[in-house]
């Protein structure tokens, strides 16, 4: 264990410290922290943000068929993703609940269709079950030599995801809420973990939603990658993109160039900064 000096500033998972033996016993002292090549933030109850890791090469957003996956909570995570300028990756856990049920299809079909829409606009996509064990390597490959971390609602596997990627490991797995259909918080705290074959593993505590009140309009307007071509080539400087003529926004959505459900999900987290 190591104290820290009273100059340093908070430390999170991922940092890399310099640190040096103390003559008592097997305590050490942190003396400096590492200029950090990333890092996330999110905002706590009161609007402030609160580090949560360091040094990050991917976000591995994990959703699954259960809790259903929203195309706007996905978002507001590749939104934080894009801002910080971390790669995000989008993961599609528990595949093996997707069976091969006729009466299931449609929903199949609809969860498909939104991971081929985020491929499209340039996202990586890979899906895995730990029960199955499918796409597993795929993941591995992703993950080695990197530092990554694990966002996602509760309940969607992160857990049994490290418990299957580093055996021995035995992180708290817990089951879906019977009354809510939603994940049960068992991660209390960020955890860093070490890949035999090199790399690092992340597993943050779940939350439900990602607010982004902290944002400024421009921030989340960036934040949305196909609509950077876009951007500052509207008629008014001062574009809202909802009714301006010549809106280089609306004109990309009447081309299909952005997806109406991406721009339902840039309106929604707008109206949420502007009721915060």
């Amino acid at each position: 264990r190591c104290h820290l000096r009273a100059n340093l500033p908070p430390l999170v998972t991922g940092d890399r410290i310099v640190w040096r033996a103390s003559n008592k016993g097997d305590m050490g002292v942190v003396v400096a922290l590492e200029d950090r090549d990333s890092l996330l933030s999110r905002p706590d109850m009161r609007g402030q943000l609160k580090p949560v890791a360091a040094n990050i090469d991917y976000i591995v957003l994990v959703i699954a068929p259960v809790p259903i996956p929203h195309p706007n909570l996905i978002d507001r995570y590749l939104v934080a993703a894009e801002t910080v300028g971390i790669e995000p990756v989008i993961l599609l856990n528990k595949t093996d609940l997707l069976g091969n049920d006729a009466n299931r299809q449609s929903f199949v079909n609809e969860i498909d269709g939104m991971l081929t829409n985020y491929e499209r606009i340039g996202y990586r996509v890979l899906k895995a079950s730990t029960k199955t064990e499918d796409g597993l390597n795929a993941l591995k490959t992703l993950l080695n030599e990197h530092t990554s971390v694990f966002v996602g609602q509760s309940g969607v596997g992160k857990s049994s995801l490290v418990n299957t990627l580093l055996p021995g490991i035995d992180t708290k797995v817990g089951p879906l809420s019977e009354s809510t259909g939603k994940g049960t918080h068992t991660t209390t705290a960020a955890k860093l973990f070490h890949f035999p074959a090199g790399g690092k593993l992340i597993d943050s505590p779940g939350i439900r939603e990602f607010g982004l009140w902290h944002m400024e309009p421009e921030d989340v307007l960036n934040g949305f990658k196909e609509f950077r071509p876009f951007i500052g080539h509207c008629k008014f400087r001062d574009c809202s993109h909802e009714q301006e003529p010549d809106c280089a926004i609306r004109k990309a959505l009447l081309n299909g160039d952005i997806l109406q459900e991406r721009m339902n999900s840039y309106r929604n987290i707008l109206n949420s900064l502007e009721k915060a």
